[in-house]
């Protein structure tokens, strides 16, 4: 509460959200720019098994965060599974998965950039791209945060613009259910690497698992708003899928940077093709926002700990942000956002962001009864789908993963040394 105070939100940590208001947030969380970039690297892997790769990705996407919302209701404190891993399995787990956050997040961020540069201007993708990072990590720095209006705003955008997607293929005289079936191109290799990087899709949703401290009798709103905001979520994914399946077929969906605004123009509606590259152009730049904020402030709580250089801990005497912890993630995002194609910052961030849920899953597993654990079947289910989306992913992606992953583990391991020789 102490954080809350300094802050100025204590207001907003008072109970008084019910399932409606945990479910729109959810949705704020989820529905975004990753069905925009997801779809087409997604295909390129599962072909015609793309919505099995889909309906995968879901279900592991549920476990997760229902072995979150546990956890969250036991800990109402900020710091997601850095805080449950450190709590339930050891330091060095809470450690590993806050690292995992923080880089699988620093390439979601990039990931988002590159979906702007994809929609707004094609040819120069990558150059928009890095002006976004700037332009966003220069709001971030003198306090511009997005509100919670923002948010919905941007929600009903999104929804407008994929429901503008989803009629506008369905409609069309050349939609061909023939599309849709499975053929042999598709495997159970391919099938579980779509869902890893369409796992990317999905990200944002334990923001449920988050409050705790916010709604009225979260032991029983928590649990009932995260299947209804995934579900819907679910719906609407699954609606663009094959929407976009029945215009452009696996193969045409493969090979598009910005496939919702083709498969418009294809459908035989090319003046909501500006519209779709805008409403897409929203959604990432929304959500590349919220991941800079999110990514600097979890850096800011690893770095008050020691578990990053202590320096990243300051925060401006006349903005209250942390800056310098923004100004390294705007860095890195902005490299990687130069350097990177959207497929491998989908694979990386998602092989991360996997990482990290692996430890929210084991985390549960230790939960009793008494602390109103889930079915024992769900942290196994996440645990092992986490595991088994994060190592199908791009080789590419599983090889510079796990090498961060391990540059981490080593990073905690020289410094946990250099503590205790200086305490002997």
């Amino acid at each position: 509460m102490d954080q809350a105070s300094q802050d100025g939100t204590t207001a907003v940590l008072e109970r008084r959200l019910g399932v409606f208001d945990a479910v729109v947030i959810g949705l704020g969380s989820m529905i975004g720019a990753g069905i925009f970039a997801a779809l087409a690297p997604a295909a390129r892997a599962a072909g015609s098994g793309l919505l099995v790769g889909l309906a995968i990705a879901s279900a592991v996407a549920y476990c997760n965060a229902t072995s979150s919302a546990r956890l969250a209701a036991r800990y109402p404190q900020s710091g997601g599974t850095y805080v449950y891993g450190r709590e339930r399995l050891g330091e060095f787990w809470g450690y590993l998965a806050g690292w995992g956050f923080v880089v699988g997040k620093t390439a979601s961020c990039a990931a988002m950039a590159l979906t702007v540069g994809s929609y707004v201007l094609p040819e120069q993708a990558h150059a928009v791209a890095v002006a976004a990072v700037v332009a966003l990590t220069a709001v971030n720095y003198v306090g511009v945060q997005k509100a919670a209006w923002l948010t919905r705003a941007i929600v009903a955008v999104v929804l407008a613009v994929l429901a503008a997607v989803v009629v506008a293929c369905l409609t069309s005289a050349d939609a061909g259910s023939g599309r849709l079936a499975i053929g042999s191109d598709a495997s159970v290799s391919g099938v579980l690497q779509a869902a890893g990087l369409l796992f990317f899709a999905f990200a944002g949703y334990a923001r449920i698992a988050t409050l705790g401290e916010e709604v009225r009798d979260p032991a029983r709103t928590i649990p009932r708003a995260i299947p209804l905001a995934l579900g819907i979520t679910l719906v609407v994914y699954a609606a663009v899928a094959v929407s976009v399946l029945t215009i452009l077929g696996p193969g045409g969906l493969a090979g598009e940077n910005a496939p919702l605004a083709e498969a418009v123009r294809q459908a035989g509606v090319p003046g909501l093709v500006p519209v779709v590259r805008v409403g897409a152009a929203v959604a990432a730049l929304g959500s590349l926002l919220a991941l800079i904020l999110g990514v600097s402030r979890t850096a800011l709580a690893m770095s008050r700990d020691r578990h990053l250089p202590h320096a990243l801990s300051a925060v401006h005497p006349r903005f209250k942000v942390p800056h310098r912890a923004e100004l390294l993630v705007g860095t890195v995002v902005a490299i990687l956002a130069a350097t990177t194609d959207v497929r491998g910052a989908i694979g990386f961030s998602s092989f991360g962001v996997l990482a990290y849920y692996a430890v929210a899953n084991a985390s549960a597993w230790t939960l009793t009864e008494e602390e109103n654990r889930p079915p024992r079947l769900v942290p196994v289910v996440g645990l092992a789908g986490c595991l088994l989306l994060a190592f199908t992913l791009p080789a590419s992606s599983v090889a510079w993963g796990a090498a961060v992953l391990l540059l981490g583990a080593a990073a905690y391991g020289v410094r946990r040394g250099i503590t205790a020789r200086g305490e002997s």
